[in-house]
Protein backbone atom coordinates (compact mmCIF):
# COMPACT_ATOMS: atom_id res chain seq x y z
CA UNK A 1 0.00 0.00 0.00
CA UNK A 2 1.30 3.55 -0.59
CA UNK A 3 1.61 6.46 1.35
CA UNK A 4 -0.72 9.31 -0.04
CA UNK A 5 -0.22 12.37 2.23
CA UNK A 6 -3.25 14.31 2.77
CA UNK A 7 -3.75 17.71 1.58
CA UNK A 8 -4.40 20.81 3.63
CA UNK A 9 -8.09 20.71 2.24
CA UNK A 10 -8.38 17.13 3.51
CA UNK A 11 -7.45 18.05 6.79
CA UNK A 12 -9.64 21.47 7.05
CA UNK A 13 -12.37 18.52 5.75
CA UNK A 14 -11.45 16.34 8.57
CA UNK A 15 -11.70 18.92 11.47
CA UNK A 16 -14.70 19.99 10.66
CA UNK A 17 -16.77 16.82 10.53
CA UNK A 18 -15.41 16.39 14.24
CA UNK A 19 -15.77 19.49 14.72
CA UNK A 20 -12.58 21.33 15.76
CA UNK A 21 -11.16 24.25 14.36
CA UNK A 22 -7.71 23.27 14.55
CA UNK A 23 -5.42 20.20 15.21
CA UNK A 24 -4.20 21.88 18.56
CA UNK A 25 -7.81 21.16 19.53
CA UNK A 26 -7.04 18.10 19.39
CA UNK A 27 -4.78 18.17 22.59
CA UNK A 28 -7.00 20.52 25.03
CA UNK A 29 -6.79 17.75 27.37
CA UNK A 30 -2.73 17.83 27.28
CA UNK A 31 -1.56 19.71 29.95
CA UNK A 32 0.39 23.00 28.92
CA UNK A 33 3.81 21.68 30.85
CA UNK A 34 3.72 18.14 29.06
CA UNK A 35 4.04 20.30 25.27
CA UNK A 36 6.71 21.36 23.00
CA UNK A 37 7.03 25.01 21.79
CA UNK A 38 9.52 23.69 19.43
CA UNK A 39 11.44 20.66 17.67
CA UNK A 40 13.10 18.02 19.60
CA UNK A 41 16.92 19.50 20.22
CA UNK A 42 18.19 16.81 17.75
CA UNK A 43 20.24 16.77 14.72
CA UNK A 44 18.08 17.35 11.76
CA UNK A 45 20.16 14.38 10.18
CA UNK A 46 23.15 11.90 9.66
CA UNK A 47 24.50 9.08 7.47
CA UNK A 48 23.70 5.77 8.84
CA UNK A 49 27.18 5.45 10.33
CA UNK A 50 27.00 8.91 11.80
CA UNK A 51 23.77 7.99 13.31
CA UNK A 52 25.55 4.99 14.72
CA UNK A 53 28.70 6.86 16.52
CA UNK A 54 26.13 9.13 17.83
CA UNK A 55 23.74 6.73 19.90
CA UNK A 56 26.80 5.11 20.45
CA UNK A 57 28.55 7.82 22.22
CA UNK A 58 25.14 8.66 23.73
CA UNK A 59 24.68 5.18 25.29
CA UNK A 60 28.13 5.03 26.58
CA UNK A 61 27.50 7.54 28.87
CA UNK A 62 24.74 4.95 30.68
CA UNK A 63 26.06 2.35 33.65
CA UNK A 64 24.25 -1.30 32.68
CA UNK A 65 22.11 -2.34 35.29
CA UNK A 66 24.44 -5.54 35.35
CA UNK A 67 27.44 -3.28 35.11
CA UNK A 68 27.79 -2.04 38.80
CA UNK A 69 25.97 -2.73 42.07
CA UNK A 70 22.72 -2.65 41.08
CA UNK A 71 19.84 -1.91 43.92
CA UNK A 72 17.07 -0.72 42.12
CA UNK A 73 13.34 -1.77 41.75
CA UNK A 74 10.52 0.55 42.72
CA UNK A 75 8.74 -1.76 40.19
CA UNK A 76 10.99 -2.61 37.91
CA UNK A 77 12.86 -5.72 39.16
CA UNK A 78 16.60 -6.96 37.69
CA UNK A 79 16.47 -11.11 37.56
CA UNK A 80 18.62 -13.54 36.07
CA UNK A 81 16.54 -14.45 32.92
CA UNK A 82 17.84 -18.39 31.06
CA UNK A 83 19.34 -17.93 27.73
CA UNK A 84 16.43 -20.99 26.95
CA UNK A 85 13.79 -18.01 27.17
CA UNK A 86 15.49 -15.34 24.48
CA UNK A 87 16.35 -18.81 22.48
CA UNK A 88 12.68 -19.88 22.16
CA UNK A 89 10.90 -16.57 22.00
CA UNK A 90 13.38 -15.68 18.81
CA UNK A 91 12.14 -18.67 16.64
CA UNK A 92 10.19 -17.29 13.60
CA UNK A 93 6.98 -18.73 14.63
CA UNK A 94 7.12 -17.18 17.90
CA UNK A 95 8.58 -13.78 16.70
CA UNK A 96 6.06 -12.84 13.97
CA UNK A 97 3.24 -14.31 15.08
CA UNK A 98 0.80 -11.48 16.30
CA UNK A 99 -2.48 -12.14 17.95
CA UNK A 100 -5.39 -15.27 17.25
CA UNK A 101 -7.94 -13.55 15.22
CA UNK A 102 -8.35 -16.85 13.47
CA UNK A 103 -8.23 -19.15 16.45
CA UNK A 104 -8.62 -22.75 14.22
CA UNK A 105 -4.80 -21.63 12.73
CA UNK A 106 -3.32 -20.46 15.62
CA UNK A 107 -3.29 -23.61 17.96
CA UNK A 108 0.44 -22.81 18.68
CA UNK A 109 -0.29 -19.17 19.96
CA UNK A 110 -3.73 -19.77 21.84
CA UNK A 111 -1.97 -23.13 23.80
CA UNK A 112 0.56 -21.14 25.54
CA UNK A 113 -1.46 -18.26 26.16
CA UNK A 114 -3.84 -21.29 27.63
CA UNK A 115 -0.81 -22.26 29.70
CA UNK A 116 -0.23 -18.69 31.01
CA UNK A 117 -3.16 -18.17 31.84
CA UNK A 118 -2.82 -21.37 34.01
CA UNK A 119 -0.03 -20.27 35.47
CA UNK A 120 -1.09 -17.17 36.41
CA UNK A 121 -4.36 -18.32 38.34
CA UNK A 122 -1.90 -21.05 39.73
CA UNK A 123 0.02 -17.54 40.73
CA UNK A 124 -2.24 -15.43 42.43
CA UNK A 125 -4.44 -18.05 43.99
CA UNK A 126 -7.39 -17.14 41.36
CA UNK A 127 -9.50 -19.49 39.57
CA UNK A 128 -9.26 -17.19 36.35
CA UNK A 129 -7.21 -15.35 34.95
CA UNK A 130 -6.88 -13.65 31.17
CA UNK A 131 -4.65 -13.46 27.85
CA UNK A 132 -2.42 -10.59 29.97
CA UNK A 133 -2.60 -6.91 29.55
CA UNK A 134 -0.16 -3.84 28.70
CA UNK A 135 1.68 -3.85 32.10
CA UNK A 136 0.80 -3.94 35.92
CA UNK A 137 -0.31 0.21 36.15
CA UNK A 138 -2.86 -0.43 33.05
CA UNK A 139 -4.11 -4.17 34.75
CA UNK A 140 -5.13 -1.87 37.86
CA UNK A 141 -7.11 0.87 35.89
CA UNK A 142 -8.81 -1.91 34.12
CA UNK A 143 -9.43 -3.61 37.54
CA UNK A 144 -11.13 -0.50 39.02
CA UNK A 145 -13.41 -0.08 35.47
CA UNK A 146 -14.23 -3.98 35.91
CA UNK A 147 -15.44 -3.54 39.81
CA UNK A 148 -17.39 -0.06 38.78
CA UNK A 149 -19.55 -2.77 36.53
CA UNK A 150 -19.63 -5.36 39.10
CA UNK A 151 -20.94 -3.14 41.80
CA UNK A 152 -22.57 -0.10 40.11
CA UNK A 153 -20.36 2.05 42.01
CA UNK A 154 -18.50 4.95 41.18
CA UNK A 155 -15.70 5.36 43.70
CA UNK A 156 -12.25 3.54 44.26
CA UNK A 157 -10.40 4.02 47.53
CA UNK A 158 -6.42 3.51 47.07
CA UNK A 159 -3.96 3.01 49.71
CA UNK A 160 -1.31 5.23 50.48
CA UNK A 161 1.08 1.86 49.44
CA UNK A 162 0.11 1.86 46.01
CA UNK A 163 3.00 2.47 43.37
CA UNK A 164 2.41 6.31 42.67
CA UNK A 165 2.39 5.74 39.07
CA UNK A 166 0.01 2.87 39.03
CA UNK A 167 -2.07 5.89 41.14
CA UNK A 168 -1.43 8.24 38.16
CA UNK A 169 -1.97 5.62 35.44
CA UNK A 170 -5.18 4.45 36.84
CA UNK A 171 -6.26 8.32 37.66
CA UNK A 172 -5.75 8.65 34.05
CA UNK A 173 -7.73 6.02 32.43
CA UNK A 174 -10.88 6.40 34.71
CA UNK A 175 -11.64 9.71 34.99
CA UNK A 176 -12.69 9.59 31.47
CA UNK A 177 -15.36 7.84 32.80
CA UNK A 178 -16.04 9.54 35.48
CA UNK A 179 -14.85 7.06 38.18
CA UNK A 180 -14.17 8.62 41.48
CA UNK A 181 -10.67 8.11 42.78
CA UNK A 182 -9.54 8.70 46.98
CA UNK A 183 -5.76 7.94 46.79
CA UNK A 184 -4.51 7.88 50.63
CA UNK A 185 -1.29 9.91 51.23
CA UNK A 186 1.75 7.42 50.96
CA UNK A 187 2.77 5.45 53.87
CA UNK A 188 4.74 2.78 54.65
CA UNK A 189 3.10 0.47 56.75
CA UNK A 190 -0.88 1.49 56.58
CA UNK A 191 -2.53 -0.78 54.00
CA UNK A 192 -5.31 -1.14 56.24
CA UNK A 193 -6.22 2.53 56.45
CA UNK A 194 -8.34 1.88 53.60
CA UNK A 195 -10.91 0.21 55.80
CA UNK A 196 -11.70 3.78 57.10
CA UNK A 197 -12.48 5.12 53.99
CA UNK A 198 -14.82 2.27 53.00
CA UNK A 199 -18.05 4.10 52.51
CA UNK A 200 -21.40 2.92 50.96
CA UNK A 201 -20.50 4.16 47.27
CA UNK A 202 -17.19 2.20 47.45
CA UNK A 203 -16.90 0.04 44.19
CA UNK A 204 -13.41 -1.15 45.03
CA UNK A 205 -10.43 -0.76 47.41
CA UNK A 206 -7.30 -1.20 46.02
CA UNK A 207 -4.27 -2.72 48.27
CA UNK A 208 -0.56 -3.31 46.96
CA UNK A 209 1.71 -6.20 48.76
CA UNK A 210 4.33 -5.68 49.09
CA UNK A 211 3.94 -2.21 48.54
CA UNK A 212 5.68 -0.17 46.93
CA UNK A 213 7.94 0.75 50.44
CA UNK A 214 8.29 -2.91 49.98
CA UNK A 215 6.34 -3.46 53.42
CA UNK A 216 4.20 -7.38 52.70
CA UNK A 217 0.99 -7.31 54.42
CA UNK A 218 -2.21 -9.81 54.54
CA UNK A 219 -4.62 -8.03 53.81
CA UNK A 220 -7.21 -10.64 54.73
CA UNK A 221 -9.13 -8.24 57.04
CA UNK A 222 -9.54 -5.56 54.54
CA UNK A 223 -10.99 -8.21 51.97
CA UNK A 224 -13.74 -8.77 54.80
CA UNK A 225 -14.25 -5.29 55.52
CA UNK A 226 -14.62 -4.79 51.66
CA UNK A 227 -16.89 -7.43 51.12
CA UNK A 228 -19.19 -6.23 54.25
CA UNK A 229 -19.89 -3.16 52.73
CA UNK A 230 -20.20 -4.99 49.12
CA UNK A 231 -17.57 -3.59 47.56
CA UNK A 232 -14.19 -5.89 45.88
CA UNK A 233 -10.86 -5.73 46.92
CA UNK A 234 -8.20 -5.50 44.08
CA UNK A 235 -4.80 -6.63 45.31
CA UNK A 236 -1.61 -5.14 42.72
CA UNK A 237 1.55 -6.95 43.26
CA UNK A 238 4.49 -5.23 41.38
CA UNK A 239 7.05 -8.04 42.04
CA UNK A 240 5.36 -11.40 40.56
CA UNK A 241 8.30 -13.31 42.25
CA UNK A 242 6.91 -12.60 45.64
CA UNK A 243 4.13 -14.47 45.13
CA UNK A 244 6.32 -17.80 45.36
CA UNK A 245 7.21 -17.28 48.84
CA UNK A 246 4.39 -15.22 50.23
CA UNK A 247 0.42 -15.66 51.17
CA UNK A 248 -1.01 -15.17 47.05
CA UNK A 249 -3.82 -12.86 46.81
CA UNK A 250 -6.53 -15.50 46.56
CA UNK A 251 -5.80 -17.27 49.47
CA UNK A 252 -6.36 -13.61 51.45
CA UNK A 253 -9.62 -12.72 49.59
CA UNK A 254 -9.20 -11.02 46.59
CA UNK A 255 -11.55 -10.77 44.11
CA UNK A 256 -8.94 -8.88 41.99
CA UNK A 257 -5.47 -9.24 41.60
CA UNK A 258 -3.51 -6.58 38.83
CA UNK A 259 0.30 -7.52 39.06
CA UNK A 260 2.97 -6.60 36.96
CA UNK A 261 4.73 -9.95 35.42
CA UNK A 262 8.41 -8.20 34.39
CA UNK A 263 10.34 -9.87 37.15
CA UNK A 264 9.47 -13.92 35.23
CA UNK A 265 11.24 -13.97 32.05
CA UNK A 266 11.36 -10.51 30.90
CA UNK A 267 14.54 -8.04 31.09
CA UNK A 268 13.92 -4.79 32.46
CA UNK A 269 14.22 -3.82 28.79
CA UNK A 270 14.83 0.30 29.16
CA UNK A 271 11.47 0.32 31.32
CA UNK A 272 8.93 -1.65 28.64
CA UNK A 273 7.56 -3.59 26.88
CA UNK A 274 6.54 -5.24 30.29
CA UNK A 275 3.40 -7.75 30.77
CA UNK A 276 0.66 -7.17 33.13
CA UNK A 277 -1.25 -10.04 34.79
CA UNK A 278 -5.12 -10.15 35.41
CA UNK A 279 -6.85 -13.10 37.63
CA UNK A 280 -10.03 -12.49 39.61
CA UNK A 281 -12.92 -14.76 40.76
CA UNK A 282 -15.23 -17.08 38.29
CA UNK A 283 -18.30 -15.15 39.22
CA UNK A 284 -17.04 -11.93 37.44
CA UNK A 285 -15.51 -13.65 34.19
CA UNK A 286 -17.53 -12.41 31.98
CA UNK A 287 -16.62 -8.47 33.19
CA UNK A 288 -13.32 -9.24 32.57
CA UNK A 289 -11.13 -7.00 30.43
CA UNK A 290 -9.50 -8.56 27.43
CA UNK A 291 -9.71 -12.45 26.27
CA UNK A 292 -10.02 -15.96 27.72
CA UNK A 293 -8.49 -19.03 26.08
CA UNK A 294 -9.83 -22.25 26.90
CA UNK A 295 -9.10 -26.05 25.65
CA UNK A 296 -11.79 -28.28 24.04
CA UNK A 297 -11.69 -30.67 21.10
CA UNK A 298 -12.06 -31.17 17.60
CA UNK A 299 -14.52 -32.73 15.66
CA UNK A 300 -11.85 -36.04 15.69
CA UNK A 301 -11.91 -35.80 19.54
CA UNK A 302 -8.10 -34.03 19.34
CA UNK A 303 -7.03 -31.59 22.05
CA UNK A 304 -7.73 -27.58 20.94
CA UNK A 305 -7.77 -24.69 21.99
CA UNK A 306 -10.34 -21.75 21.20
CA UNK A 307 -10.95 -17.76 22.39
CA UNK A 308 -13.50 -19.02 24.96
CA UNK A 309 -14.47 -14.96 26.05
CA UNK A 310 -13.54 -11.85 24.07
CA UNK A 311 -14.93 -8.73 25.41
CA UNK A 312 -12.31 -6.45 23.60
CA UNK A 313 -13.77 -3.82 20.94
CA UNK A 314 -11.74 -5.69 18.24
CA UNK A 315 -13.57 -8.54 18.80
CA UNK A 316 -17.24 -7.05 19.31
CA UNK A 317 -19.21 -4.24 19.47
CA UNK A 318 -17.82 -1.42 21.15
CA UNK A 319 -20.67 -0.58 23.37
CA UNK A 320 -20.52 -4.34 24.08
CA UNK A 321 -16.92 -3.85 25.20
CA UNK A 322 -15.04 -4.59 28.73
CA UNK A 323 -12.21 -2.43 27.72
CA UNK A 324 -10.16 -1.51 24.63
CA UNK A 325 -6.80 -3.43 25.27
CA UNK A 326 -5.58 -3.71 21.50
CA UNK A 327 -2.45 -6.34 22.84
CA UNK A 328 -1.77 -9.03 24.57
CA UNK A 329 1.90 -8.49 24.99
CA UNK A 330 2.03 -12.06 23.05
CA UNK A 331 6.15 -12.11 23.11
CA UNK A 332 6.41 -10.93 27.14
CA UNK A 333 3.81 -13.59 27.63
CA UNK A 334 5.62 -16.23 25.79
CA UNK A 335 8.67 -15.26 27.88
CA UNK A 336 6.72 -15.54 30.95
CA UNK A 337 5.44 -18.86 30.43
CA UNK A 338 8.73 -20.49 29.46
CA UNK A 339 10.81 -18.89 32.48
CA UNK A 340 8.00 -19.88 34.72
CA UNK A 341 7.97 -23.91 33.13
CA UNK A 342 11.54 -23.87 33.49
CA UNK A 343 11.15 -23.33 37.34
CA UNK A 344 8.69 -25.07 38.14
CA UNK A 345 6.60 -24.95 41.26
CA UNK A 346 9.89 -25.96 43.34
CA UNK A 347 12.51 -23.64 41.46
CA UNK A 348 10.09 -20.31 42.04
CA UNK A 349 9.97 -20.68 45.61
CA UNK A 350 13.74 -21.22 45.98
CA UNK A 351 14.53 -18.23 43.67
CA UNK A 352 11.69 -16.79 46.20
CA UNK A 353 13.35 -17.84 49.13
CA UNK A 354 16.91 -16.24 47.89
CA UNK A 355 15.29 -13.07 46.55
CA UNK A 356 14.27 -13.01 50.28
CA UNK A 357 18.04 -13.91 51.94
CA UNK A 358 19.90 -11.15 49.62
CA UNK A 359 17.24 -8.03 50.76
CA UNK A 360 17.81 -9.78 54.63
CA UNK A 361 21.38 -9.42 54.04
CA UNK A 362 21.02 -5.78 52.35
CA UNK A 363 19.15 -4.75 54.94
CA UNK A 364 21.41 -5.54 57.55
CA UNK A 365 24.05 -4.39 56.13
CA UNK A 366 22.77 -0.99 55.91
CA UNK A 367 21.18 -1.03 59.54
CA UNK A 368 24.70 -0.82 60.45
CA UNK A 369 25.07 2.48 59.17
CA UNK A 370 25.07 5.52 61.60
CA UNK A 371 21.97 7.96 60.77
CA UNK A 372 20.73 4.91 58.73
CA UNK A 373 17.20 3.96 59.33
CA UNK A 374 14.90 1.22 57.92
CA UNK A 375 11.57 2.24 57.61
CA UNK A 376 10.08 -1.35 55.84
CA UNK A 377 8.79 -3.68 59.10
CA UNK A 378 8.54 -6.65 57.03
CA UNK A 379 9.53 -6.75 53.05
CA UNK A 380 10.47 -9.87 50.53
CA UNK A 381 13.17 -8.30 48.02
CA UNK A 382 12.81 -4.26 48.61
CA UNK A 383 12.55 -2.08 51.72
CA UNK A 384 13.00 1.43 52.12
CA UNK A 385 15.03 3.24 54.52
CA UNK A 386 15.22 6.87 56.11
CA UNK A 387 18.43 9.00 55.28
CA UNK A 388 20.35 12.01 57.12
CA UNK A 389 20.56 13.49 54.07
CA UNK A 390 18.40 14.02 50.67
CA UNK A 391 18.32 10.91 48.90
CA UNK A 392 18.37 11.67 45.21
CA UNK A 393 21.32 13.64 46.33
CA UNK A 394 22.91 10.92 47.68
CA UNK A 395 22.11 8.40 44.81
CA UNK A 396 23.90 10.73 42.27
CA UNK A 397 26.80 10.71 44.69
CA UNK A 398 27.12 6.99 44.77
CA UNK A 399 26.28 6.59 41.42
CA UNK A 400 30.17 8.54 40.77
CA UNK A 401 31.08 5.80 42.91
CA UNK A 402 29.81 3.21 40.04
CA UNK A 403 27.28 2.04 42.48
CA UNK A 404 23.60 2.18 41.38
CA UNK A 405 22.01 2.45 45.17
CA UNK A 406 18.16 2.49 44.58
CA UNK A 407 15.20 4.54 43.26
CA UNK A 408 14.85 7.63 45.91
CA UNK A 409 10.88 7.96 46.70
CA UNK A 410 10.87 11.33 45.42
CA UNK A 411 11.50 10.40 42.18
CA UNK A 412 8.44 8.88 42.00
CA UNK A 413 6.04 10.83 44.24
CA UNK A 414 7.77 14.40 44.59
CA UNK A 415 4.89 16.02 46.30
CA UNK A 416 4.99 13.74 49.24
CA UNK A 417 7.51 15.47 51.31
CA UNK A 418 9.49 12.09 51.82
CA UNK A 419 13.08 13.21 50.23
CA UNK A 420 14.76 11.51 52.49
CA UNK A 421 13.70 8.25 51.59
CA UNK A 422 15.06 5.60 49.61
CA UNK A 423 13.74 2.01 47.79
CA UNK A 424 16.90 -0.79 48.12
CA UNK A 425 16.02 -3.93 45.99
CA UNK A 426 17.70 -7.06 46.45
CA UNK A 427 17.49 -10.04 43.85
CA UNK A 428 19.24 -13.49 43.42
CA UNK A 429 21.61 -11.68 41.17
CA UNK A 430 22.65 -9.40 44.15
CA UNK A 431 26.41 -10.24 45.03
CA UNK A 432 27.57 -10.45 48.68
CA UNK A 433 30.14 -8.22 47.21
CA UNK A 434 28.09 -5.93 45.64
CA UNK A 435 26.03 -5.60 49.18
CA UNK A 436 29.82 -4.60 50.69
CA UNK A 437 30.57 -1.89 48.29
CA UNK A 438 27.39 -0.18 48.65
CA UNK A 439 27.28 -0.13 52.31
CA UNK A 440 30.86 0.84 52.19
CA UNK A 441 30.36 3.50 49.73
CA UNK A 442 26.91 4.86 51.54
CA UNK A 443 28.96 4.74 54.50
CA UNK A 444 31.64 7.20 52.93
CA UNK A 445 29.11 9.45 51.11
CA UNK A 446 26.78 10.00 54.32
CA UNK A 447 30.35 10.64 56.03
CA UNK A 448 29.36 8.41 59.08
Amino acid sequence: MRYLPLTPDDRTAMLAAIGVNSIDDLFVDVPQAARRDGAVDLPGFMGELEVDRALSAMAAKNAAAGSVPFFCGAGAYKHHVPATVDHIIQRSEFLTSYTPYQPEIAQGTLQYLYEFQTQVANLTGMPVANASLYDGSTAMAEGVLMATRVTRRNKAVISGGVHPHYVRATETVVHAVGVETEALAPAVDAEAAVIDAIGPDTACVVVQTPNVFGTATDVTKIAEAAHAAGALLIVVVTEAVSMGLLKSPGEMGADIVAAEGQSIGNALNYGGPYVGLFAAREKLIRQMPGRLTGETVDADGERGFVLTLSTREQHIRRDKATSNICTNSGLCTLAFTIHMSLLGETGLRKLALLNHEKAVATCDALAAIPGVEILTPRFFNEFAVKLPKNAAEVVDQLAAHHVLAGVPYSRLAPEAGMDDVLLVAATETTLDADIQILAKSLTKVLGA
